[in-house]
C-alpha cells in the first residue's frame, strides 16, 4: 500500500465498519480517490456470454448496493462492476451493528440483511447512466418479507434488463431466512425456470448468472450443476460469503454470525469454483469470487477454472488502488510467461483444486 493508501485506511478504520463504507461511497461520488491510468492491456481482454470486458477484475456486488457509483469504481481500473443485491421493495436489512472487522485475518464478517433502497431507486440511477461505456452487472434478490420469493426475482429480471449487461440471481446469502434452500434441486428448478421465462419477456435478453454459497457439499454442486446446464443459464458465480469459521486468528468477533469474506475465504471458494467447472464442461462462464486480494489470487481463480474475478473486502484492507496493482501484476504475469492471453491460463490447476476435499 502507499503512503496515501494508509492515511485513507486508518482514517476509515477509525469509524464503525458501516459508516466507512458511507464515507467511501460519498468519496467516490465526489471523484475521490483519484487512481492511477487503468492497465490497457490486449493480454488481460476476455469475451464472456457475448460481452467483451477489458479485463476480468470486477467488483462483487455488496458494496454499491443501490447503483450509485458504478462509473467511479470502473475508473479504478476494474474491467467491470456488480451492483446490487436490489430487492423489489426498500428494505432496512438486520439490526445494527452488522458489520465486524477481523483485521488479524484480513477479513470481514457481514450480517446487512440485503439493505438496498429497492427497485426503482437503482432503476432511476442506472437508467441516467444507460448508454455510457462501462460493463455493469445487477445482482437481484428477493425481499425478506416476500410472500413469492420467485415473484421477487422475475420483477428483478424484467425490471432491470433494459439497463444491465448481465443478471445475477442471488440466492445464496446467509443473512436472509430461508434464502439458501431455494439452492435445493426442486426449488432451484422453478426459480430457474420462471427467471429464463421473464427473461425472455423482458426488453432486452441479457445473460444471466447464477451466486451459490461455498457452503454446499458434492451433491448439491451436482444438482445445481444440473439445473444451470438444463435450464441454460449463462454462468455461475462462485461464491458467496461463508458460515464457517476456518482457522481464524481473530477472537474479537469471530463468534459473530453472519457471512465471512476476506483472505479465509480463498481456500473453499476456489475448490467449489474448481469442482463447479469440473460438472459444467468448458463453455459455461464462472466468475471466481472470494478472497482475490492481489495478482496471485486472482490468477489463481483463472488456473482453478474461473473466465472471470471479483472482489471486495480485498479492497477494504489493500485500498482503492489495489485494482491497479492487480492488473499490473496480471500484465507482468504475461510478459513473464509470454502469454498472448490470460486465457491461455484457465483450467491450468484444475485438477489439482478439484480433487481436494470439500
Amino acid at each position: 500500500m502507499s503512503v496515501l493508501d494508509r492515511l485513507g485506511q486508518r482514517f476509515l478504520f477509525a469509524f464503525d465498519p458501516e459508516a466507512a463504507h458511507g464515507l467511501s461511497i460519498a468519496a467516490l461520488k465526489c471523484g475521490l480517490p483519484v487512481a492511477r491510468r487503468p492497465v490497457l492491456d490486449e493480454r488481460l481482454k476476455v469475451s464472456v456470454c457475448g460481452i467483451d470486458f477489458p479485463n476480468p477484475l470486477g467488483m462483487a456486488a455488496g458494496y454499491d448496493k443501490n447503483a450509485e457509483v458504478p462509473d467511479a469504481l470502473l475508473g479504478l481500473g476494474f474491467g467491470f462492476t456488480e451492483v446490487g443485491t436490489i430487492t423489489p421493495l426498500p428494505q432496512a436489512g438486520n439490526p445494527k451493528p452488522r458489520i465486524f472487522r477481523l483485521t488479524s485475518d484480513e477479513a470481514v464478517i457481514n450480517r446487512l440483511g440485503f439493505n438496498n433502497e429497492g427497485h426503482e431507486a437503482a432503476e432511476q440511477r442506472l437508467a441516467a447512466r444507460k448508454g455510457r461505456a462501462g460493463i455493469v452487472g445487477v445482482n437481484i434478490g428477493a425481499n425478506k418479507d416476500s410472500t413469492d420469493r420467485v415473484g421477487d426475482y422475475e420483477r428483478g429480471v424484467v425490471r432491470f434488463a433494459p439497463y444491465a449487461s448481465y443478471l445475477t440471481v442471488n440466492i445464496s446469502s446467509p443473512n436472509t431466512p430461508g434464502l439458501r434452500n431455494m439452492q435445493a434441486r426442486e426449488q432451484l428448478g422453478e426459480l430457474l425456470s420462471r427467471v429464463m421465462a421473464a427473461r425472455t419477456a423482458a426488453a432486452a435478453q441479457r445473460p444471466v448468472f447464477l451466486k451459490i454459497a461455498p457452503d454446499l457439499v458434492e451433491a448439491e454442486l451436482e444438482d445445481i450443476a444440473a439445473e444451470v446446464t438444463e435450464k441454460a443459464i449463462n454462468g455461475v458465480i462462485v461464491s458467496n460469503t461463508t458460515i464457517a469459521r476456518p482457522g481464524l486468528r481473530s477472537t474479537d468477533f469471530a463468534g459473530e454470525t453472519g457471512g465471512l469474506s476476506g483472505k479465509p475465504l480463498f481456500e473453499r471458494s476456489t475448490i467449489v469454483l474448481a469442482k463447479m467447472r469440473k460438472l459444467l464442461g468448458p463453455d459455461r462462464a464462472i466468475i471466481g469470487v472470494g478472497g482475490v486480494d492481489s495478482a496471485d489470487t486472482a490468477l489463481e481463480k483463472i488456473r482453478a477454472g474461473a473466465d472471470l474475478v471479483q472482489l471486495y473486502t480485498g479492497m477494504i484492507y489493500a485500498g482503492p488502488a489495489l485494482p491497479g496493482r492487480i492488473l499490473a501484476g496480471m500484465a507482468r504475469f504475461a510478459d513473464m510467461q509470454r502469454l498472448k492471453s490470460l486465457r491461455e491460463l484457465r483450467d491450468s490447476s484444475l485438477d489439482q483444486w478439484s480433487s481436494k476435499p470439500l
